[in-house]
C-alpha cells in the first residue's frame, strides 16, 4: 500500500472516524497515532490528550480530517486517572523515567491524616505545566529544552480538581493508591508533586493509567497492543465509530 493511501472500507476509501486505545506503557501517544496513521493510510490522525510514555490507559484518536477537526470537543471533557504515588522520593521529571533528585523519611501517616491532605487539592486552581511536557515554547515542547539542561517556566493555567480518593496506602513501600477527577490540562505529576511537599516527604507518580474522558471510558477501548498484530487493521476497524456517535458523548457529562 502506498504512503497515504486510505485502505478501503466497504468498497470506500477509508474517509474517518474515532477509536479509544488502551495505551500500554512504554510508547508514546504519538507512537499510537503513528501506528494507527499507517494502518489505515491516512495522514490526518491525532489523539485527544497526550498521556506521558510510562503511563497507560485511555487515549481518544481520531483519524481523518472530519474527525482531527474535532479534536477540541474530545479534549474537553472531564479526565479520570488512577495515580500510584510514591511518598518519600522525588525525581526531575516528577515520574519513574527521571533521575531521583531527593529522598526523605515519610511520617507515619493514618488515612485520615492522607483523606484531610487530599481534601485541600480538590476544587480550582493554578498549575503551571511541569519542565518535562509537551506543553510548547517558541514552537518546541519543553522536555526539549529540559533534556538539554534549560528548564522553562510556563505561567499557571486555571485547572479544577474535582475529587480525590485514596484507594489504600501501603505503610511499607510508602505508596498512595488514588483515584483522581480533574479538568482538561491538569498534570498528575505537578499534583502527586505537591501532595508530597504538603506531607512533607517529597512523592513522586510511580504508576498512571487514565480510566476515563468525557464519556469515553478505558473499559471500551481497543488494547494499543493489537495495533501490531496481524489482524490489527480488522480489529481497529472494527472498533472505529463515525464521527456523529463520538460527538453524540461529548457535553452532558461536565455538568455533573
Amino acid at each position: 500500500m502506498a504512503k497515504w493511501e486510505p485502505v478501503l472500507v466497504n468498497g470506500q476509501p477509508f474517509a474517518a472516524g474515532v477509536v479509544s486505545v488502551d495505551k500500554p506503557p512504554g510508547i508514546s501517544s504519538f507512537g499510537v497515532v503513528q501506528k494507527i496513521r499507517r494502518l489505515l493510510g491516512v495522514k490526518k490522525v491525532g489523539h485527544a490528550g497526550t498521556l506521558d510514555p510510562f503511563a497507560s490507559g485511555l487515549l481518544i484518536v481520531c483519524a481523518g480530517r472530519a474527525a482531527t477537526k474535532n479534536i477540541d470537543r474530545f479534549m474537553s471533557g472531564r479526565k479520570r486517572y488512577r495515580a500510584l504515588i510514591q511518598l518519600g522520593v522525588e525525581t526531575e521529571t516528577q515520574d519513574p523515567e527521571g533521575a531521583v533528585t531527593a529522598t526523605a523519611s515519610v511520617p507515619k501517616l493514618d488515612l485520615a491524616e492522607i483523606d484531610s491532605c487530599l481534601r485541600t487539592f480538590v476544587g480550582p486552581q493554578l498549575q503551571a505545566p511541569p519542565p518535562y511536557s509537551a506543553a510548547k515554547h517558541k514552537g518546541k515542547p519543553l522536555y526539549f529544552y529540559a533534556r538539554q539542561g534549560v528548564l522553562i517556566q510556563k505561567e499557571p493555567k486555571a485547572i479544577e480538581i474535582y475529587g480525590i480518593t485514596c484507594i489504600g496506602y501501603d505503610h511499607k513501600s510508602h505508596q498512595l493508591d488514588c483515584e483522581i477527577t480533574c479538568s482538561r490540562g491538569t498534570y498528575i505529576r505537578v499534583l502527586a508533586a505537591d501532595i508530597g511537599k504538603q506531607l512533607g516527604c517529597g512523592a513522586y507518580v510511580h504508576e498512571l493509567r487514565r480510566t476515563g474522558s468525557g464519556n469515553f471510558t478505558v473499559e471500551e477501548s481497543l488494547s494499543g497492543e493489537v495495533l501490531d498484530a496481524a489482524d490489527g487493521l480488522e480489529l481497529l476497524l472494527a472498533r472505529m465509530i463515525d464521527i456523529e456517535e463520538a460527538l453524540s458523548r461529548c457535553g452532558a457529562e461536565d455538568e455533573v
